[in-house]
């Protein structure tokens, strides 16, 4: 029987806080993106629907590597950090949390176009003619009736994250309680052979996957969110 020991715990720690960190930025930014998504049909509508399912495609790799050079010392971004007195973002909590956002954005950002696109216009329509507003519409009539695309968005989110890898090793590296979380250690417990330790953890996010798929399985049945 394998037993969680500290770098197991560290590890949870700092993926549980990635996962949680990556969901509320996406719901926050994924919302007004995928609500313009759904009430545009212009050529600009397809290149940024190109743009947020990138990363479907792209290797993590070849994601991590572009982020790890703009990121870095050297980089525009971590440039211009070090000229303000900040530290680059390359190896660090920070670092790859921007990469998660980027690399599970089509996650959050396509439910909720099919939830905002099969809402349709009339309830908006009717909520406006008795006088309400558009925050009042939002959070009486949208949030109401996409609940369920939302739901998904942030399970989705949260289960993409937690098995993120290749981008996170190359921008992060294996730096325990900063960017080490735990599919970069079922990676170090398999190359050092300790598959007994390897096999725990994978288990625990097998399970997890399994339980995602049901929850948003469970709730395409009732509100037909999205088609995975």
């Amino acid at each position: 029987m394998f037993a969680l020991g500290p770098a197991e715990w560290q590890a949870i720690n700092v993926t549980f806080r990635l996962c949680l960190y990556t969901t509320l930025i996406l719901l926050i930014l994924a919302t007004p993106l995928a609500w313009w998504l759904a009430q545009r049909r212009s050529t600009a509508r397809v290149l940024v629907q190109a743009i947020v399912a990138l990363p479907l495609v792209l290797p993590p790799t070849v994601l991590g590597f572009y982020l790890l050079i703009v990121l870095g010392p050297r980089g525009v971004v971590g440039e211009t950090l070090e000229s303000l007195g900040l530290h680059h973002l390359a190896f660090s909590f920070e670092g790859i949390l921007v990469a998660s956002v980027l690399y599970s954005m089509p996650f959050a950002v396509q439910p909720l176009t099919e939830a905002f696109s099969n809402l349709g216009r009339r309830p908006l329509e009717v909520a406006g003619s008795l006088g309400a507003g558009p925050l009042d519409r939002f959070c009486s009539v949208i949030l109401p009736l996409t609940r369920g695309g939302f739901v998904v968005a942030a399970t989705l989110t949260f289960a993409h994250t937690l098995g993120e890898f290749g981008v996170i090793l190359m921008l992060g590296g294996s730096i325990p309680g900063e960017t080490k979380v735990l599919s970069v250690l079922i990676y170090d417990h398999a190359e050092a052979m300790n598959y007994q330790a390897a096999h725990a953890l994978s288990l625990m996010l097998l399970v997890f996957a399994l339980a995602t798929l049901f929850v948003v399985y469970s709730i395409n049945r009732r509100f037909e969110v999205t088609r995975l």
